[in-house]
């Protein structure tokens, strides 16, 4: 044999005794054991969470995302008990405890890290719904309006995993839980029909938007106002008599609804319909009423206004002045603007505006007897 190779033997009998010296003293000393390990194990912990959250800070500095950065700074914690506590588990070995301490103390280090992770999870739904819905465009189905509802899907989903882990983890049988929950859940569906389908309902109207806060609407019973408030139970109109009309979303989405505040634009039609008498100068009437409302400060300019020859009614030449305003909510105001400088001007220009009158005949004057 050489004696290189007698020299690297010598090596790891030398490592080898060192090795079995250092099981002796664990095995001797298990308390002393478990502290020094406790203690390298936070250590190595912090170090490795640190480094790996540093090295994916590198790439996130690079992106033009804020949101990335978030997520990498909430990343720290989760990495770090994630490392710890299965140390926490090495650190226990030399103590030589029970098996159901052990099997307990297993339980307790995967009840923790589900938790943290759950934390983790949620906060991370949060940033990522937030940006999404930010940046959303038109009928995007995430929009600040529709976000609490995903939230909290979030939620839910998170919490069942989580509630499942930890049951797992435990050894609790689920399978009577779940047919528990199954009956209240019958049960609760036949008390609670109402409520679910305001619920499902108020769903649907924050996923599928046909109105949103601020709109003016209009029920097929007759019921007109400003959406204040989209709710999962309910939605609540303003009345331009300032009366709020709270009413079921099961009822809302059964209904037709007639949105004023709809199509490409927020601008609302106004007719104003005239009637002039047989013989008036048609050319007149309409270059006057289109002076009217170009002149009317709450009329919009685009589209520009326009007036329509109806018809030949029976005592008068139907005619409608057709012009826009910027909101629904000035609708009152401004028809009622028009309609006086109508009625001056008219008056004014000697344009007669009909009105229905009866002639009464006497054929015969009753006799004095």
């Amino acid at each position: 044999m050489s004696t290189k190779t007698t020299q690297q033997a010598d090596v790891l009998d030398k490592i080898y005794l060192q090795l079995k010296s250092v099981s002796g003293y664990f095995t001797d000393y298990p308390l002393i054991s478990f502290l020094l390990l406790l203690v390298a194990t936070f250590f190595l912990a912090k170090i490795i969470s640190h480094i790996l959250t540093g090295f994916i800070a590198q790439f996130t500095r690079r992106t033009r995302f804020r949101w990335d950065d978030q997520i990498n700074q909430l990343l720290h914690r989760p990495v770090y008990w994630s490392l710890f506590l299965p140390g926490i588990q090495l650190a226990v070995i030399p103590l030589k405890l029970s098996t159901n301490i052990n099997a307990a103390i297993h339980s307790l280090v995967v009840t923790i890290l589900v938790l943290v992770w759950s934390m983790f999870l949620i906060r991370i739904i949060v940033i990522i719904l937030r940006e999404v819905s930010r940046n959303s465009e038109g009928q995007s189905l995430i929009r600040p309006q529709t976000r609490p509802l995903f939230q909290n899907l979030a939620y839910i989903l998170v919490f069942i995993i989580a509630v499942y882990l930890i049951f797992s983890s435990w050894h609790i049988d689920m399978t009577a839980w779940l047919a528990s929950a199954g009956i209240a859940g019958i049960a609760i569906g036949f008390a609670a029909k109402d409520t679910l389908a305001n619920l499902f309902a108020g769903v649907f109207i924050l996923a599928d938007s046909p109105y949103k806060i601020g709109d003016y609407v209009v029920l097929d019973s007759g019921e007109r106002g400003q959406v204040t408030h989209i709710g999962i139970r309910s939605t609540r109109l303003l009345t331009r008599g300032d009366v709020e009309i709270t009413i079921p979303n099961a009822v809302m989405g059964n209904s037709k609804i007639s949105n004023e505040s709809g199509g490409p634009y927020t601008k609302y039609r106004l007719n104003v319909k005239i009637g002039v008498a047989y013989g008036s100068d048609i050319d007149q009437v309409r270059e006057l009423l289109l002076d009217i409302a170009q002149k009317e400060p709450g009329v919009c300019d685009e589209p520009y206004p326009r007036v329509r020859f109806r018809a030949f009614a029976d005592s008068a030449l139907a005619l409608e002045l057709l012009c826009w305003v910027e909101n629904p909510e000035f609708r009152g105001r401004v028809l009622d603007a028009l309609n006086t400088e109508i009625y001056k001007r008219f008056n004014s220009e000697g344009i007669e505006i009909p009105y229905n009158k009866q002639d009464v005949y006497i054929k015969q004057m009753p006799s004095s007897d």
